[in-house]
C-alpha cells in the first residue's frame, strides 16, 4: 500500500520494552534485548526514580527507529504518558500493552483495544447490524 509503513526486510526487527524490572529480566532471559554500536538498548528499566520525561523520551525514540517493529509497554507506565499512547498511530512499530507483576491488566484503559471496539462498532452500525 502507498504510505504505509514496513519493516525493512534486510535485516531482522527488534521487540522495544519500557517495563519494570521484573517485566525487561524475563523478556532478555527470553532473548528480547539488543545493545547497538552505540550502546543503545532496546529497553528501559521502569522504577520509583525514573522521571516520566525519560518514559516519554524513551516511547519517542523507540517508536522512531527503524529497527522496531513492537514495542511493548507495561500498561500502568502508558498510563503515565497516555496522550502519547494513545496519540501515536502509526501501523509499526506496533505499541502493545502488557500486564506486570503489581499491576494488572486493565482492558478499558488499552488504546489498541479501544481502537478495535470503536472499529468494529462503527463497522457494525455501516452494515445495519448491532
Amino acid at each position: 500500500m502507498a504510505g504505509s509503513s514496513q519493516i525493512r526486510t534486510n535485516s531482522s526487527a527488534l521487540i522495544a520494552m519500557i517495563a519494570d524490572e521484573d517485566t525487561v529480566t524475563g523478556f532478555l532471559l527470553a532473548g528480547v534485548g539488543n545493545v547497538d554500536i552505540r550502546r543503545k538498548t532496546n529497553y528501559l528499566i521502569v522504577d520509583s526514580k525514573t522521571t516520566v520525561k525519560a518514559i516519554e523520551d524513551a516511547f519517542k525514540e523507540f517508536t522512531s527507529r527503524e529497527d522496531i517493529a513492537v514495542v511493548l509497554i507495561s500498561q500502568y507506565i502508558a498510563n503515565m504518558i497516555r496522550f502519547l499512547v494513545d496519540s501515536y498511530n502509526n501501523p509499526v512499530p506496533a505499541i502493545l500493552e502488557i500486564p506486570s507483576k503489581d499491576h494488572p491488566y486493565d482492558p478499558a484503559h488499552d488504546s489498541v483495544l479501544s481502537r478495535v471496539r470503536y472499529l468494529f462498532s462503527a463497522e457494525s452500525v455501516a452494515s445495519g447490524r448491532r
